[in-house]
């Protein structure tokens, strides 16, 4: 049965899909919650899911339409918080409560939820189609360039952005790539865990890693082996109990950090 599974199509999409945005997603993580700045994929994932919404009230892509509206939003957030007296988290909630009133709002004019936007919201990634993986792949390869080109100015703005600002590094230019790489990231894997799961693929790849941390580059390899696994697992196991594969997804993250997170603690001797 297990070797069987992998027959089907449409578990190959998943697989081939999942594996990259995972990738993505914990190479982004890494930075992201150094910066105590994780839960921007939470509040940029409540804006993709109002730009899903209007996707399907104009007939279009809810992907296509999505990642240029989280994009954009994504920059109105970090000005908010770079230009005014709006810390980061203020800025972040009042994009993510706006955009999740939109949605709804947006969803009851076109007649209510439907099964289409409700796989939006809690994933459907067996349900991926050819098309939405090559874009998955394609967009995630950008996303793993992009941060292997400049891997060490986006180091140094996530360790010590003042000290980065004096030594010529312009933080401004890569805080904006950060942020719409991160933007571009969490409109992907929307499609994997749906609005609601999807800062669990940045977040706990990320934390179970730096529990293991050995310098930062293996943190970031080992974030994504963690986030590889997961996505696997977690595909594997909801294709052969039939259960919600994000929610499975998101699990099998939590084990692996709740095992290393106990891990660390018995190393050290419980302290």
């Amino acid at each position: 049965m297990l070797l069987e599974m992998f027959s089907f199509a449409f578990v190959q999409r998943a697989l081939a899909a999942g594996v990259f945005i995972s990738l993505s997603c914990a190479v982004l993580g890494c930075f992201l919650v150094l910066r105590r700045y994780a839960m921007i994929g939470d509040g940029l994932a409540h804006v993709g899911f109002g730009a899903v919404a209007l996707g399907f009230l104009l007939g279009l892509s809810p992907i296509m339409v999505s990642i240029p509206v989280v994009m954009a939003v994504s920059l109105w957030i970090l000005r908010l918080g770079e230009k005014t007296t709006l810390y980061g988290e203020t800025a972040i909630g009042l994009a993510s409560s706006l955009a999740v009133a939109l949605g709804v709002l947006i969803a009851g004019v076109s007649g209510g939820f439907n099964v289409d936007l409700f796989s939006y919201l809690f994933g459907s990634i067996l349900a991926i189609t050819g098309v939405e993986v090559a874009l998955s792949v394609i967009l995630s390869a950008v996303v793993l360039a992009a941060v292997r080109l400049f891997y060490a100015d986006l180091f140094a703005i996530t360790y010590d952005e003042d000290f980065a600002r004096v030594s010529g590094v312009r933080t401004e230019r890569f805080n904006r790539l950060l942020i719409l790489l991160t933007a571009l990231t969490v409109t992907l894997g929307i499609r994997v865990v749906g609005t609601l799961l999807v800062s669990s693929l940045i977040i706990f790849p990320a934390v179970t890693a730096l529990q293991f941390s050995r310098g930062f580059r293996a943190t970031i390899l080992i974030a994504m082996a963690a986030g590889v696994f997961s996505v696997a697992v977690g595909i594997v196991v909801s294709f052969l109990m039939d259960l919600p594969t994000g929610a499975v997804i998101v699990l099998v993250n939590f084990i692996l950090f709740a095992g290393a997170f106990g891990w660390n603690r018995f190393s050290r001797g419980g302290s």
